[in-house]
């Protein structure tokens, strides 16, 4: 059995059991062999069948027997539990019965306590009464013999008696008790100087429970003002040794909040009185040297410290609001703000203004300065008005037209100095205005800006770059008019980053938005009309010179040569320069421009450059070796075009190049050629004009086909 009892090990799988039991008799396992005897094998399971219902009878006999324990011991149990239950009750009662005899007991001495104490009360205020007639009566005679005013230790009580006894003299008459009157407010004034002498004293030594014992008494004195005073006074000994007054006084308040809890009994009170003497002596002073010196001398320094001192001012003053001043410390501090700066910020903006104003315009007169050129002025009203008008209608040079020698000026460098100087301003302006002045503060900077930028120097250049647009028909002109527009275009991409990302932020809940988003879009409209004249001219100047590429360089004989024979067939030289000069343009128009203006100018250069080329080629007439050359010119001038990139300009020379193939084609071929695609659709008053140029347009069978 105890060879079995071991084969029962956890955890017990009946498989691996049989297992084991095989394998421990000889001549058994599963695998088999030689050695496998199956009829000893089952020998051993009958006789191991025979031990495990032995074992089962013995183990089944053995729970028999602990379960009848078992409900033995349950019955004896649950017969204790009743029993305890039982006590219990009674205990409880017994409990009830004591709670309410205590309540009892305890309202008997309550009762007989307020007895006690109403006999007692009026003896104990007997007794005192009877003590401070005592010491009047000392004062009376005018010498004070008790021990607690020669003692100098046992001021604490003196002072108590000393203040019942001057709160009483206040109620005498003057007439009989002057003079009492008089000693007892010596005294007072005596041992409230002591508890001064003796609280400061103790703030030098650092005694904190001394300082808090004496401030507890001198609390219901008159001169307890007094001496929260003087420790706001001794605390900011030795507080303020380094250059920056500001972070001295946070980590003065700092120290005295951990302080000043420890040893009087209101202390936000004490602590609001020692930052309010900060501000008032403190930084009133300190703000005041700074600022003065500089106020009427350099305004820029001026407007500099006046905004690092009103930041630091209030950082300090955001630092101070995680201390316990009172209800509204949101309010105290704004005022002792105001208090220091109010004198300062009232006419901050004019400040402002007037250096922006004068700074501006010493940018802009040190960059004329350095070009050596002095500023005209820009006509306005009657004859130049009507001048104006008669040139953007008609294009006229009228008055003579100015040589700049193609400056633009327009400096990107001047335009970020305003830029930055007006960013700063803003800035300022953001911080120092008063809310309900600030988008109207704001607003006058932005008209100096405007004023200086885009007035100034932006709208002065477009009108000087105008005025040095020569006239269509110069020769080998300057048109260094694309370069005003790029640097132009440049100039107000700045100017519109900073309208959107410092300005609008100062207006943007206000009514002066409107205001500003109109003044910018009419300065935008004067600029762009402006714009559109100075490139319109310019296109014309363009036009102006392939017209005399042309006139110079294209022949008669180009198109009628002599010898029909002996010519190779390629582009007139007139050709080659004018497709070259366009390119170069083109090439700048691309770099001068940006978005859909690039398309837009470059689309009206070329319908003017194909107009110019369709009116030339009307000037001449063509023989068939004329007429191949003139298809091989369109041909390169169609090739010209594709660098524009604008179909419009494209289809135009497709089309000139079919009616072109009109100057060549078979008589016999003319009507198929003009019903083609890309002739079809055109009038046949330009298709004849075309078929004229022939010089054989004379011939009655050309007229006869054609007809």
């Amino acid at each position: 059995m105890a060879t079995t009892a071991e084969l029962f090990e956890e955890p017990f799988v009946a498989d691996e059991y049989i297992e084991r039991l095989a394998w421990r008799t000889p001549g058994g396992g599963s695998r088999g062999g030689e050695a496998f005897d199956p009829k000893r094998l089952l020998e051993e399971f009958v006789n191991h069948i025979q031990e495990l219902q032995v074992m089962d009878e013995r183990i089944q006999r053995k729970v028999e027997k602990l379960e009848q324990q078992c409900q033995k011991e349950a019955k004896e149990f649950a017969k204790k539990v009743q029993e305890l239950q039982k006590s219990n009750q009674v205990a409880f009662q017994h409990f009830q019965e004591l709670d309410e005899h205590i309540s009892y007991v305890a309202t008997k001495v309550c009762h007989l306590g307020d007895q006690l104490e109403g006999v007692n009360t009026p003896r104990q205020r007997a007794v005192e009464a009877q003590k401070l007639m005592k010491y009047f009566n000392e004062f009376l005679d005018g010498e004070l013999k008790s021990d607690v005013f020669t003692n100098s230790e046992k001021i604490k009580e003196a002072a108590d008696i000393i203040q019942k006894l001057h709160l009483i003299a206040q109620e005498l008459p003057f007439d009989r008790f002057s003079e009492v009157k008089s000693k007892i407010a010596s005294k007072y004034h005596d041992l409230e100087c002591q508890l001064i002498q003796e609280f400061t004293s103790a703030q030098r030594r650092g005694e904190i429970s001394r300082m808090r014992e004496v401030a507890a008494v001198l609390l219901h004195f008159k001169g307890y003002s007094h001496c929260v005073d003087v420790y706001i006074k001794q605390c900011q000994e030795g507080a303020f040794l380094r250059n920056d007054v500001f972070e001295d006084a946070a980590i003065l308040c700092q120290r005295v909040n951990k302080q000043v809890g420890e040893v009087f009994s209101n202390p936000e009170t004490v602590l609001a009185k020692l930052i309010q003497n900060i501000f008032e002596v403190k930084l009133q002073s300190y703000v005041k040297d700074q600022l003065e010196e500089h106020r009427k001398s350099d305004a820029e320094q001026y407007l500099k410290n006046l905004y690092d001192l009103y930041t630091r001012t209030t950082n300090l003053s955001s630092k101070l609001m995680e201390f316990n001043l009172g209800t509204d410390k949101q309010t105290f501090l704004s005022k002792l703000i105001k208090s220091i700066f109010i004198s300062y910020l009232e006419n901050y903006i004019e400040v402002e203004i007037g250096y922006l104003k004068s700074r501006s315009a010493m940018i802009l007169q040190r960059y004329y300065d350095s070009k050596n050129h002095q500023k005209r002025s820009i006509g306005t009203g009657g004859i130049q008005d009507l001048k104006e008008r008669i040139r953007q209608r008609t294009n006229l040079p009228l008055g003579p037209s100015i040589d700049t020698h193609g400056e633009t000026f327009l400096s990107q460098e001047v335009v970020v100095n305003l830029l930055q100087e007006t960013k700063q301003a803003f800035e300022r302006c953001h911080r120092l205005s008063d809310p309900s002045d600030l988008p109207k503060n704001a607003f006058r900077i932005f008209s100096m800006l405007v004023e200086f930028l885009c007035t100034e120097h932006i709208d002065y250049a477009l009108e000087t770059g105008l005025a040095g647009i020569p006239s269509s028909d110069s020769k080998n002109a300057n048109l260094y008019f694309l370069d005003v527009v790029h640097q132009a275009n440049t100039i107000f991409h700045l100017f519109d980053k900073q309208f959107n990302d410092h300005l609008m932020p100062l207006i943007s809940s206000s009514p002066k938005l409107s205001e500003c988003l109109q003044k910018k879009k009419d300065i935008i409209e004067q600029m762009e009309v402006k714009l559109d004249m100075g490139i319109d001219r310019t296109l014309n100047c363009m036009i102006g010179q392939m017209k005399h590429i042309l006139a110079a360089e294209q022949k008669k004989t180009d198109f009628k040569p002599e010898d029909e024979n002996n010519v190779l067939i390629q582009y007139t030289n007139a050709c080659v320069k004018v497709c070259s000069y366009v390119r170069k343009q083109v090439e700048k128009i691309r770099k001068s421009m940006d978005g859909k203006n690039v398309d837009t100018v470059l689309m009206e250069l070329g319908v003017r450059f194909h107009r110019l080329i369709y009116e030339h080629l009307q000037q001449y007439s063509y023989s068939c070796m004329g007429g191949m050359l003139a298809i091989c010119d369109v041909a390169e001038y169609r090739k010209c075009a594709k660098d524009f990139k604008i179909a419009l300009v494209l289809q135009l020379f497709d089309t000139l190049h079919a009616l072109c193939n009109l100057l060549v084609v078979a008589p016999d071929n003319l009507k198929q050629v003009c019903s083609g695609e890309q002739l079809a659709n055109l009038d046949k008053n330009i298709l004849h004009s075309f078929v004229q140029l022939r010089v054989d347009y004379r011939s009655a069978r050309l007229a006869r086909h054609f007809s």
